[in-house]
């Protein structure tokens, strides 16, 4: 006798308010931009010196984007989601 599976899935829907959206609108683009930079980052330092960037090495980075002028709307978000 084979036993059987169930298998269940679950759909969640939201509803945020005005500002809600807003926020999440806001950091999900960052999220965007900081995977994005790192990405370059790793793809760069693998194709050039063959080497691997670690999640620390890119902590690090993340750390010195924040502090410049092009990306310090970096530091209006939650640091959790980047």
């Amino acid at each position: 006798m084979v036993a059987s599976q169930v298998k269940r899935a679950f759909k969640y829907r939201s509803y945020p308010t005005d500002a809600q959206a807003v926020e999440l609108s806001r950091t999900f683009g960052c999220v965007r931009k900081v995977y994005n930079l790192a990405l370059q980052a790793r793809t760069e330092a693998w194709t050039l010196r063959r080497e691997r960037v670690t999640y620390n090495a890119t902590s690090a980075l993340l750390t010195g984007w924040k502090k410049t002028e092009d990306l310090a709307y970096l530091t209006e978000v939650s640091s959790v989601p980047l």
